[in-house]
């Protein structure tokens, strides 16, 4: 069912910061910071060979970053994501199996443009898990 990994997302609480850390000290090609507001995050993505970095900052007091970052003082890795290529039939045929999908269960707009949904880190190892649609 699920696809490659498009990226790994890890949140910070300083994302100028982290920014520098994987641009200056690892050498990586980062993107520019991007708000987005409908997820309560800001984003700065960092291409590698296989896959992206997701840098996740808080946007607003509201954001489920901030609250991860609560239980998580010094950040950490938040959740992967995975492509899939009909995120709906995904999203049926995992509920079939009993895992849960977050919020309202309708596929939204991320941050590449295209449809996701979040699936309950407890179904999964511990990990929540994102898919996009490929």
């Amino acid at each position: 069912m699920i696809g490659r990994l498009n990226h790994v997302a890890v949140a910070v609480r300083d994302i100028a910061k982290a920014t520098a850390i994987y641009r200056d000290t690892l050498g990586a090609e980062v993107a520019g910071q991007v708000a987005q507001p409908a997820h309560g995050v800001t984003t700065v993505f960092i291409t590698l060979p296989n896959t992206k970095i997701e840098l996740l900052e808080p946007l607003g007091e509201n954001s489920p970053i901030a609250k991860f970052l609560e239980r998580n003082p010094d950040g950490g890795i938040h959740h992967v994501c995975y492509e899939v290529p009909d995120i709906r039939a995904a999203r049926d045929a995992l509920k079939a199996q009993g895992a849960r999908v977050l919020g309202d269960g309708e596929p939204k707009i991320g941050a590449h443009g295209k449809p996701v949904l979040f699936l309950h880190p407890k179904d999964f190892c511990g990990t929540l898990v994102e898919l996009e649609q490929a």
